[in-house]
């Protein structure tokens, strides 16, 4: 798999919400002032978003309208943000079975 180290950690970034102090270092988390559920909501748009310039992307090519390393890209950060969900879902799984075990 080709991937871009730049991208992933962009993506990294922005999906985690995370912050780099302005004289460098350590990345800090945010203050905490921002809603969750907006959280959420952004990157599952940005999310979606990714998935559809991947498919865009294939079908320029498919027309040959698109070159090949635009449709890698594409795909690569497409398959990113599917990783990302996935992971996502198995830890809020994870979390959940831990609440309702724990509840007994």
């Amino acid at each position: 798999m080709v991937m871009n180290a730049l991208n992933a950690i962009s993506a990294y970034k922005k999906s985690g919400n995370i912050a780099e102090p302005s004289g460098g270092g350590t990345p800090v988390a945010p203050s905490g002032n921002e809603d969750f559920g907006k959280m959420v909501k952004d990157f599952m748009g940005d999310a979606v978003a990714s998935l559809h310039e991947g498919e865009k992307a294939a079908a320029g090519a498919a027309s040959g309208k698109v070159d090949l390393a635009s449709v890698v890209t594409a795909m690569d950060n497409a398959e990113i943000v599917l990783t990302e969900i996935t992971t996502i879902r198995d830890k809020v799984i994870s979390a959940y079975q831990t609440i309702t075990s724990s509840a007994i």
